[in-house]
């Protein structure tokens, strides 16, 4: 087991591709280039890296990059690239088409959950997927997303274990990339949002959609305050999509859900102390389906989102039709 006298916060940054590069020589734990064009896991710098089509050419590449707590050890399982530390483990895998992508997903996640339990990171508190043509039918008649989801759901209730905060966002291309973080020694929390109620049984995916909201994870030693990691929000209400077409609306909406995901009362609902603001966000991503909305959903989010924040915006699809904006982030 690796151990360093003085344990680094877990950090996340938005890097230009320039600036991955220059970070060869810093513990970098893994990095997702949302880029032109999509892959495979590999390794860049000795570390896990997953390429995926999130943006549109002579658009910047966006590298999305976690640093290492301590010394870091990599390898390969079931598919997945991975590195850990000692106190955190990130995987990724490109898990293949979309089109009927459910027995895939499901295996990508047993592996993940395998990885878990072999090295000894028991709290998963992070997933995501980013699914090319996540709104499209698939061969057999049936929504790319909801075969997903179906997916995910099996692992989960196989492995009995806690769906952690996820995101499930759409991409330009390339099938499927999964990639996750666990924990060693920190407690994970899933939070629930009273504001985005599970969806009703018979709608698309009708089985537990395997994620959480969002998921709480304890102080570091040394530390008073935990993170809260905010799962991909939508404009829903009680699992239906909400001002229809209306992308200020919906962009609003979703904002005031994750204000209300992370605030005092919700924590103190789930036994958790304090709360945050949309103030307090660091690390945010959002994502707009139709490009030309752009503009004014950035200007939306920089005016709820603090100065220091590193805001990321991709204009990809989200999981329904009907919805326009995605947003995740990370607290403080």
């Amino acid at each position: 087991m690796l151990r360093t006298n003085e344990i680094t916060p877990l950090r996340c940054s938005f890097r230009t591709a320039g600036e991955f590069e220059d970070m060869a020589g810093v513990d970098v734990l893994g990095a997702i280039r949302h880029s032109d064009r999509a892959g495979p896991a590999r390794w860049e710098h000795g570390r896990p890296v997953l390429p995926l089509h999130m943006v549109r050419p002579g658009v910047p590449e966006v590298v999305e990059v976690w640093t290492a707590t301590g010394p870091v050890s990599t390898g390969e399982h079931r598919g997945l690239h991975y590195a850990h530390d000692g106190e955190v483990l990130f995987g990724a895998a490109d898990v293949g088409p979309s089109a009927g992508c459910g027995e895939a997903v499901r295996e990508a996640y047993l592996a993940a959950f395998d990885l878990l339990d072999r090295l000894g990171y028991p709290h998963l508190f992070r997933t995501w997927n980013a699914i090319g043509g996540i709104t499209d039918r698939d061969a057999g008649g049936g929504d790319v997303h909801a075969g997903f989801r179906a997916g995910r759901a099996r692992a989960f209730d196989e492995s009995s274990r806690p769906a952690p905060a996820a995101t499930g966002i759409g991409a330009l291309g390339g099938g499927v990339g999964f990639w996750f973080l666990a924990h060693r020694s920190r407690r994970a929390v899933h939070l629930e949002n009273p504001l985005a109620a599970r969806e009703r049984p018979g709608r698309s995916g009708s089985r537990s959609p395997g994620f959480a909201h969002a998921t709480w994870l304890a102080p570091e030693p040394g530390r008073e305050r935990g993170v809260l990691h905010v799962s991909g929000t939508a404009s829903t209400v009680g699992g239906a999509t909400v001002c229809h077409g209306d992308v200020v609306r919906q962009c609003q909406v979703a904002l005031a859900t994750v204000a209300a995901l992370i605030g005092p009362e919700n924590l103190t609902r789930h036994g958790l102390p304090g709360g945050w603001a949309l103030q307090d966000l660091r690390r945010v991503k959002v994502y707009v389906k139709r490009p030309g909305d752009v503009p004014v959903v950035t200007r939306l989010c920089r005016e709820e989102f603090p100065r220091r924040a590193e805001v990321a915006v991709f204009a990809v699809d989200v999981h329904r039709s009907d919805l326009l904006v995605e947003i995740e982030g990370i607290a403080p």
